[in-house]
């Protein structure tokens, strides 16, 4: 996994790089939060495994749970709107509005509500 880090410090954000799915489970967030060197995190939706968009599978729930665990923030960027389920939209409502998860339209806007 490869990164760009925006910011310096404690405000530092790692951005993951490169095409394709990357986080399959549980194991693959943990490797991104061991190896990103930052509090925050941003990937884009392409990077996570189809069945995360699929609240059945448990996915998102799993490894959502560790990054609240491990008190790192984590934005996912992309465009939500083509997703039908009522349940994920309300879940991507909920947790934008607490912010430890945060589902932006783009890499600006994630940037933006981690304040840089």
């Amino acid at each position: 996994m490869e990164y760009i880090i925006h910011g310096e410090g404690s405000a530092a954000v790692a951005e993951l790089v490169g095409k394709g799915v990357q986080i399959t489970d549980v194991s693959d967030a943990l490797d991104l939060m061991a190896n990103a060197g930052a509090r925050s995190i941003v990937v884009r939706e392409e990077h996570l495994a189809p069945e995360f968009f699929r609240l059945s599978s448990r996915l998102a729930g799993d490894i959502l749970q560790k990054f609240t665990n491990y008190r790192v923030r984590f934005a996912i960027v992309g465009d939500f709107s083509k997703y039908a389920s009522k349940f994920l939209q309300n879940f991507i409502r909920e947790s934008n509005a607490t912010g430890q998860t945060i589902f932006m339209p783009t890499l600006e806007e994630a940037l933006k509500r981690f304040g840089r």
